[in-house]
């Protein structure tokens, strides 16, 4: 389970993520990972939010792409630098991948875009 303090709710949150001044991305067949920086020198815990549209299928299919994505993001929290948002955005091919196929394509795409922001 993320923690509380860990996740992205509010849109305007979204929206600075993925649009904002600083924004990066690393996209793959399955996920857009889009991170910015909101304010390290704070030492604000990193905050992930997910996007699984309808795209993706019915309830029940975007659901359980959100359970595992929101699982493999919180095995992951260590790597991402404090102060940082982190937006995955699911395609609709990911409703028929498994969790370790999320979980190799959460990793990379994760690598890649921080590694474009700078952090690594």
């Amino acid at each position: 389970m993320l923690p509380a303090r860990h996740r992205l709710r509010r849109s305007a949150d979204f929206t600075s993520a993925v649009r904002g001044p600083g924004a990066s991305r690393a996209g793959g067949r399955l996920l857009v990972v889009h991170v910015t920086v909101t304010d390290a020198r704070a030492g604000l815990a990193p905050r992930v939010g997910f996007v699984v549209s309808r795209a993706v299928g019915h309830a029940v299919v975007r659901n359980r792409t959100k359970r595992r994505l929101r699982a493999s993001a919180a095995s992951r929290l260590s790597g991402i630098p404090a102060g940082y948002d982190v937006v995955v955005r699911a395609n609709p091919e990911a409703s028929a991948a498994t969790y370790q196929q999320l979980d190799t394509a959460l990793g990379r795409q994760l690598t890649r875009v921080l590694e474009k922001a700078g952090t690594r």
